[in-house]
Order: structure tokens, then C-alpha cells, then sequence
């Protein structure tokens, strides 16, 4: 009998209590899933379709598609579909073709996909990689296999990747009413200072939209989004939250539970639908949650599919996610994948192009380590840095505190990169909490950011030093000015700093291990934190509030937010100091745009404004 780890990357996680891995066993003759990812028919009339839907004066200005529009327009035809079924019926698999014709899900035993696709595993100069072959006919026609592994795996486990704040006022104060408490740990923080309530007192709540959720090996209870929107008074219906597990059903996903107990991913998966349905009190939630009980599929599978679900089925307007499958780094990426870094980056730009055509707007947390997604001496970013996403950053709001007995005084909204409150142990174990950002190795610099002043230039200081395995503080920090190519991140930033966060409520049993026994134990989780993941849920909700006063839904908003940046009227507030940064770039003094806040912070009342023209 096999086992497997689970490996799993919350980019945009808060401080919340140690990383998620367990160890579930793997029935040899179990079936397991890929996906396939298909070339569109028309690649360069897809993204030009994509841009045409947000650009006024084009000929397919808010003409959003079906997914059978897409199918029609830009997919494999339903005879290529059936050739890719024959095939893998030969070989004992099932085929599911998710609208839009774009992407496959094959499923069989390990044995027979591995056969199909006659997988052999090979070494490359950083990783091993598991080559795949088809008949020439379909492999033409294919971008990407993915989730194939030739041999098993049984990989070490990875604690899920979090910010390490420090435990000053962590718990809230669950004695104020709804209002004081919302207004103090609640998005009605977020609404307020971002003019979002501006819309919702004019009867914007998001009525009419619903709300994605993307989570990745992790689960979350109604129960808990209810406790938490009774305490900031918002809607608490069970109706308004639907679950789609995306691979493991119901049943499964119980007794996954059950095996990892209380752990980072459920509080995560937790807090990004409490934000979002507090965000957007109108909105429904859906939740969609890729578990693989037995971990026959992988993280990378487990993501991608959760995605084409979620973009396929175009119940959602707006998708949020604060996870993460993988790095975009072929020293940092999964060893032993079918697909390469690059292809699993051309299958998210396909998908995320689908989402684009549909109208629907895809936010993904930045992550919460500045450029490092993961420890290493140079930057890295988590997946996806598409151009057909907007990448949320993060911010600290002005603040007054006494901390561990010294008086600190934050007078302006900044970048998030916390120095200031780390505490002795929190440096020493080179822990440092900051908003994501910097350039992508795998996107080009998207048209819409071109020409954008501060795009693809740069001002830095060497905070941090990464050493012995660990970042330490330095003496003599150096400016570093320059230029660089590549797609800019992020596109946007909201409040991500523990010392102004958010609460968070979740539940459950914690197991531990003791011997040869398993001692559980009840726990009811309410804390403070910070992190993207609540800003992100939260750009989401506004994105629900403002498609709910509209006739027609915002869709990519990147090509729209970078024009409306270098208008008189911009609905950014940039944060251009030299002393805002996400621990290693900085403001750009006069330009519209750096890598440690992007655009900056928005006014939604602006910002709508302009989305109705």
C-alpha cells in the first residue's frame, strides 16, 4: 500500500497556527485524474477577443460568450473532442469535456493513463520531468497533460506556506456589537476606507451576483461563515454558500477531513468566504473545493481542475483565490510533472482567457512573503501571473500602537512589509511578512501595461538577505535602481497587514498524534490576522457590488484599471514613497506604478463611475 504527503501553497495566509500535511493511504488500483489542455483554434483571435470585450468602440465591447460560444468560436470542434475520447477508451479511461471545449479530464487507473499516454520519466538539468506521447493527430492539438506522474511519488511533506506575524493582540473582541465589531476587525474596515460603502448605502449589496471561491485541499464549514457574518451583521443564511467538490465527492472529503483535522487550509478556505460574503452582503458563495482523499491527484491537477470547473460552469461573475498549486520557477516546480512550468503557464493563460471571454473577473492574492513565494536567494512568484488575472497586493492602513512597550506611529496607508513589528524570536527565525510583487518569468509585460510610467523600472532596497536557509536582517542595506521586462505584479493592493487586519472565524477538531493513538480535540477559532486572502475575497465582493449596478458584468479589469490610471479622474491613490515596501521594492516617487503596491489603492465610487461610461 502506497502513501502520499500532501503538499499544498496558501499564498495569502495569515498567521493562523503551523502548516497543513498529513499522511492518507492510496489504494493501488484506485483511479486518479489529469487533465488535458487544448490548443484554442484561433489563439491570436481569442486574446484579441478578450481585449475587444472591455475595450469601448471595438466590435465585441461587453459581447461576452457562452462556454459554447467559446467552444464555437475558439475551442476544438466536437469531432477532435470525440477522436481524444476514442483514443483514451481504448485504454480503459473516461473522458470529460468541460464547456468551452478547451480542457479534458481523463480518468482511469495510474496503470492505464501512464500507457495511454505512454509516460516515461526523465531528468532534466533541475528536476525530473514525466514525457508524454499521443498519435500525432491529438498531440498537435494538445498545450498541456497535467497531473501525470510515471512513478509514483512520495514526496516529503511541505507545511502549507503562511506569514509568521508576532502574537501582539491577535484575539478580537467579541463583546463589541455588530457594527463596532465590523468597523474594527470587519471589510466594513475595507468598505470604508476604499469607498465601497458609498455604493452599498446606495443600494449596491451585490444583490443578483454570486461569488466564486477557489480552495485547494481544503475545506471549510458553512456553520463557521454564518458565526462570523452574525457577528458582523451581515447575512447569514445558509443559502447563500453552495459547495462543488471538484474531484472527491461529499463523503470523501469527510473522512479527508477527518484524517488532517483542524489545520491552515480550512481557517484559510474559511476566512476567503466570510470576507467575500461580508464584502458583498447581496452575493451568494460558491465554494469550490479540490480534495483528492487519497491524494491520487496532485496539487497541480487538483488547481487547474478546480479552475476549468469553476470558469466552465460561468454561474460566477467574479472568482477569488488565495491558493496556490506551485511556484512558476523550474528549480522550485513539482518534480515529476507531465507538464513543464512554461505549459502549465500557457494552460492557466488558455483558461484564464475563458474566464476573460465570459466576463468573469479572476483575483488572485499576491502572497504575503514580498518576491519570495518561496525561501530562495532570488525572486519567485506563485502560480499564476497570467495577464488575464489582476493580482491583489497588499497594504498597511495608518495606525497608532503600543507595541511590546514602544509607541509606533504609522501615519499614512504604505506597502505592506512589517519590520517594524517583529518581535526578537520572529527576526531570528527570519520571518518577515510582506505583500507579493515584482516580475513574472514567465509572462511578457501585457500591452495594457506598456507605457504605464514606472512599468518595467524599478527602485529597491536590500532589507533582507537570504542565508543558511533563512532571511536575516542587514547592516547596510543597499538602494538598487534598474529596469526589468516581464508582466508587472501587482495589479492592485488593500489593507494585508496583521496590525490592521481582519478576524477570522473557523472550527473543529485538532488532531494529535500521540504514540500509537490519535487524540482529538474540539476547537473554536477566532483570530486576528492578516494577509492578500483578505484583501482579495474582499476585491471580489466589491467586484460583486459594483456587477450588481451594472447592466453588464466588469469582466478582465486589468486593460480597463491600467487606462483609467493615467486619466485626470484615476480612481488610484498611489503609494509612491521611497518608504513603501514590500520588503524589497519600494514607491517610485512620481510614476503610477511600482512592484511593491502596483496601481495602488482604489476608490470604488470612482472607480464605478467610470466602469458604467
Amino acid at each position: 500500500m502506497n502513501k502520499t504527503l500532501a503538499t499544498l501553497t496558501l499564498v495569502g495566509a495569515g498567521l493562523l497556527f503551523g502548516g497543513a500535511s498529513t499522511t492518507v493511504a492510496a489504494h493501488a488500483a484506485a483511479k486518479t485524474s489529469i487533465n488535458v489542455v487544448l490548443k484554442p483554434t484561433n489563439d491570436g483571435g481569442f486574446t484579441d477577443y478578450v481585449y475587444q470585450t472591455v475595450t469601448p468602440g471595438t466590435a465585441h465591447y461587453h459581447q461576452y460568450l457562452t462556454p459554447s460560444g467559446v467552444a464555437s468560436q475558439f475551442g476544438q470542434s466536437t469531432s477532435t473532442v470525440k477522436q481524444f475520447q476514442k483514443y483514451f477508451k481504448r485504454y480503459k479511461l473516461t473522458t470529460k469535456v468541460f464547456p468551452g471545449n478547451l480542457v479534458l479530464r481523463v480518468t482511469g487507473t495510474r496503470a492505464n493513463l501512464v500507457k495511454a499516454f505512454k509516460a516515461k520519466l526523465t531528468k532534466t538539468k533541475v528536476n525530473t520531468h514525466t514525457t508524454t506521447k499521443l498519435p500525432a493527430t491529438l498531440s498537435k492539438k494538445t498545450v498541456a497533460v497535467i497531473g501525470l506522474y510515471a512513478k509514483k511519488t512520495d514526496a516529503k511533506a511541505k507545511k502549507a506556506k503562511h506569514a509568521v506575524y508576532p502574537k501582539f493582540n491577535d484575539k478580537p473582541n467579541l463583546k463589541l456589537n455588530s457594527t463596532d465589531f465590523a468597523n474594527k476587525y470587519g471589510a466594513a474596515k475595507f468598505a470604508k476606507q476604499y469607498h465601497l460603502d458609498q455604493l452599498t448605502k446606495n443600494g449596491q449589496t451585490g444583490q443578483g451576483q454570486r461569488i466564486g471561491i477557489i480552495t485547494l485541499a481544503a475545506d471549510m464549514n458553512v456553520k463557521d461563515a454564518q458565526t462570523y457574518w452574525r457577528m458582523v451583521g451581515a447575512p447569514a443564511s445558509a443559502n447563500r454558500i453552495t459547495k462543488y467538490y471538484t474531484d472527491d465527492q461529499k463523503a470523501a472529503v469527510a473522512d479527508y477531513n477527518q484524517s488532517m483535522g483542524f489545520n491552515d487550509g480550512q481557517v484559510e478556505a474559511s476566512l476567503d468566504v466570510e470576507q467575500a460574503g461580508e464584502t458583498a452582503p447581496g452575493a451568494k458563495i460558491d465554494v469550490y473545493t479540490a480534495i483528492s482523499e487519497n491524494e491520487t491527484e496532485k496539487m497541480d491537477q487538483l488547481y487547474y481542475n478546480a479552475f476549468a470547473n469553476a470558469i466552465s460552469a460561468n454561474r460566477d461573475k467574479q472568482l477569488s483565490t488565495s491558493f496556490s498549486s506551485d511556484m512558476e520557477d523550474a528549480k522550485l516546480f513539482s518534480s515529476g510533472a507531465s507538464e513543464t512550468v512554461q505549459q502549465l503557464n500557457q494552460a492557466f493563460n488558455i483558461i484564464f482567457r475563458q474566464a476573460a471571454a465570459q466576463g468573469i473577473s479572476v483575483f488572485a492574492a499576491s502572497g504575503d512573503t514580498g518576491i519570495w513565494g518561496e525561501p530562495a536567494s532570488y525572486e519567485n512568484h506563485p502560480f499564476s501571473t497570467s495577464p488575464y488575472i489582476t493580482v491583489v497586493g497588499g497594504t498597511t492602513l495608518p495606525y497608532q500602537y503600543n507595541i511590546r512597550g514602544k509607541d509606533v506611529n504609522q501615519p499614512n496607508e504604505t506597502a505592506w512589509g512589517d519590520m517594524i513589528s517583529m518581535g526578537t524570536k520572529d527576526i531570528a527565525g527570519g520571518h518577515f511578512a510582506a505583500g507579493g510583487g515584482g516580475f513574472s518569468e514567465l509572462n511578457t509585460t501585457p500591452p495594457y501595461q506598456l507605457g504605464v510610467p514606472g512599468v518595467n523600472t524599478f527602485r529597491a532596497i536590500s532589507l533582507l538577505k537570504y542565508q543558511k536557509g533563512k532571511y536575516v536582517v542587514q547592516k547596510n542595506p543597499k538602494v538598487i535602481t534598474g529596469t526589468k521586462t516581464g508582466r508587472n505584479l501587482p495589479d492592485v493592493s488593500g489593507n494585508a497587514d496583521k496590525t490592521t487586519g481582519y478576524a477570522v472565524y473557523a472550527s473543529g477538531v485538532q488532531v494529535m498524534p500521540v504514540g500509537n493513538q490519535v487524540l482529538t480535540h474540539p476547537i473554536k477559532f477566532w483570530q486576528v490576522s492578516g494577509g492578500t486572502s483578505f484583501t482579495t475575497p474582499q476585491m471580489a465582493g466589491a467586484n460583486a457590488v459594483m456587477n450588481s449596478g451594472l447592466s453588464q458584468p466588469v469582466g478582465l479589469w486589468n486593460p480597463q484599471i491600467y487606462k483609467f490610471a493615467q486619466q485626470p479622474n484615476s480612481p488610484f491613490t498611489v503609494l509612491d514613497s521611497v518608504d513603501s515596501t514590500n520588503l524589497y521594492y519600494t514607491g517610485q516617487p512620481g510614476k503610477l506604478y511600482n512592484q511593491a503596491s502596483g496601481l495602488g489603492t482604489i476608490n470604488f465610487d470612482k472607480l464605478m463611475t467610470l466602469f458604467k461610461q
